[in-house]
């Protein structure tokens, strides 16, 4: 006589083949969503900032006043004027509109994260109290796309794989 075994299907088998379905169907999302999504949202706020510093092809008055007179360097426990700061402004201003517009084309957007990347490091050692709300995940985003790139959904797919194209 041959013997059968049923195989009881419990709660917690159950329960880890619905996470296993799960997980398969999430897996299936196109990595191009996500990364776009990392490019939106790490461009929104840099841009916002940007047209801050702007009053229209004029440097603000605010940003000046900002970079001359209240931002300062924290490094190693003391605190260190910005070197040219109004070259330094001039340079954030550029940087946040010119940066987000290249990462929500996806248009150089590994270069696009790297300057990102380079802007929030100062940003962090001037506002040092802000690493953990804002800093550090621009950082975590920035190094994401720039481990990544844009996606397909992105020029530079587009200019740089033509042959990938179905």
């Amino acid at each position: 006589m041959t013997e059968i075994t049923v195989r009881k299907s419990t709660p917690a088998r159950t329960a880890l083949a619905v996470l296993l379905r799960a997980d398969a169907l999430l897996a299936r999302c196109p990595r191009s969503i996500p990364l776009f999504a990392l490019r939106i949202a790490l461009a929104v706020p840099f841009f916002n900032s940007g047209l801050t510093k702007w009053d229209g092809f004029q440097l603000s008055a605010g940003a000046r006043y900002l970079f001359t007179e209240e931002f300062r360097l924290h490094i190693l426990g003391d605190t260190f004027p910005y070197p040219a700061p109004i070259l330094m402004a001039y340079g954030a201003a550029i940087g946040e509109i010119v940066l987000p517009i290249l990462l929500v084309l996806g248009l150089g957007t590994r270069l696009a994260a790297l300057g990102i990347l380079a802007m929030t490091a100062v940003i962090q050692l001037t506002i040092p109290d802000g690493w953990a709300n804002f800093h550090l995940p621009w950082a975590a985003m920035a190094l994401a796309l720039l481990a990544f790139g844009g996606g397909q959904a992105s020029i530079d797919h587009a200019i740089l794989r033509p042959t990938d194209r179905r």
